[in-house]
């Protein structure tokens, strides 16, 4: 299953390589930067909603007594992990598009300095789960520290309602907008193929990481173990 999802991802990205670079026209205003777009509102959808919210999911299920699991914590942190990168690719790739429509690579906008701050917050949750302790203590903080990052991911969404800004307010997920958006034709259909190859993608490498961190964390159990087995035989041998 996991190989038929990485192909059916592969051939959704290639299709949506070509409606985007060769299918959809240039926008009235923005020009052949609009194409941008089609990787810029994927990876924000992926790392703000899909990845940090199940990292926020997960999290509560594990403060939550009766679905404590092991698992809701690696599964919490393979998403983080995941999110942090395609919320960094959201602002790399809104910076290009910022400097070919704004004229500048970076500006103190609302919706730009709410999302660099969401990228510091999860990297520090990711540097909170690195911090030595053992694996309920650890999870325990770490499911705290994802619930309070979580906070800002509602207002990077209405940042640019509450705010003035120059980022454009949101043209599919907003309101009523989802069923009467405000772009049609190729560069609805674009967008909406990207947004599915890019979810595809998300779930991807999140099972595999997932299986990495189980991994992982059955090796630090076989060491912690090893290391105890140690400490009892020392404490065995008898002084001459």
């Amino acid at each position: 299953m996991t190989r038929v999802l990485g192909i059916v991802t592969a051939a959704l990205l290639a299709v949506t390589a070509v409606m985007a670079l060769v299918v959809s026209p240039p926008d009235a205003v923005q020009g052949d930067a609009v194409r941008l777009l089609y990787v810029h509102v994927p990876t924000a959808w992926v790392a703000m909603y899909l990845s940090f919210g199940v990292t926020s999911l997960a999290s509560a299920l594990w403060l939550w007594p009766r679905t404590r699991r092991r698992s809701w914590d690696l599964l919490a942190g393979a998403s983080a992990e995941i999110g942090v990168v395609f919320i960094a690719l959201t602002l790399a790739v809104g910076s290009i598009w910022g400097r070919a429509t704004w004229g500048v690579w970076w500006t103190w906008d609302a919706r730009l300095t709410t999302t660099a701050v969401l990228l510091v917050l999860y990297l520090g949750y990711l540097a909170l789960r690195r911090v030595p302790a053992d694996p309920d203590t650890r999870a325990r903080r770490s499911a705290i520290a994802a619930l309070l990052a979580f906070v800002d991911v509602p207002i990077v969404h209405q940042s640019v309602v509450w705010w003035r800004t120059l980022h454009q307010q949101a043209s599919v997920l907003e309101e009523n907008r989802l069923l009467h958006p405000t772009i049609h034709g190729s560069m609805l259909w674009t967008l909406l193929i990207g947004l599915t190859a890019f979810t595809l993608l998300y779930f991807w490498l999140l099972v595999h990481r997932f299986r990495l961190a189980r991994v992982e964390d059955e090796a630090e159990d076989r060491r912690l173990e090893l290391a105890l087995a140690e400490r009892r035989a020392e404490a065995d041998v008898v002084p001459a």
